[in-house]
């Protein structure tokens, strides 16, 4: 499994930005496609998730301001972030989590999100 993310970069406070992610390879029928961020020394937390049943869940920081759009056909998902704040900034991974006898994680690159006040 591959992951090609794209977007991010620096923006202003209360400014916008989308971040895109496409998984490519072999995907099982039952999976989670997602982002995570890490701030510096901070943990990797979740941001937004969507299983492959259409289940969506945000963390409660970006809930009202960020929206996650997947694509089941075309194996890819949209983070559209709203009204940034300095907060949200930090690189930002693309996930895809295989549900078999085990869960596979695969992650993206990273994307670095910098909100300027």
């Amino acid at each position: 499994v591959q992951l090609q993310a794209s977007g991010g970069g620096l923006v202003q406070a209360g400014g916008s930005l989308r971040l895109s992610c496409a998984a490519s390879g072999s995907i099982t029928g039952i999976n989670a496609m997602g982002w995570f961020r890490q701030a510096p020394g901070k943990q990797r937390e979740l941001v937004a998730s969507s299983t492959s049943g259409g289940t969506i869940t945000y963390a409660d920081s970006v809930k009202g301001r960020f929206t996650l759009f997947r694509d089941f056909a075309e194996n890819t998902i949209d983070l559209q972030m709203n009204n940034l704040r300095p907060d949200d900034t930090a690189v930002y991974y693309c996930n895809l989590a295989n549900y078999g006898t085990t869960i596979d994680n695969y992650w993206g690159q990273g994307t670095l999100v910098t909100v300027s006040s």
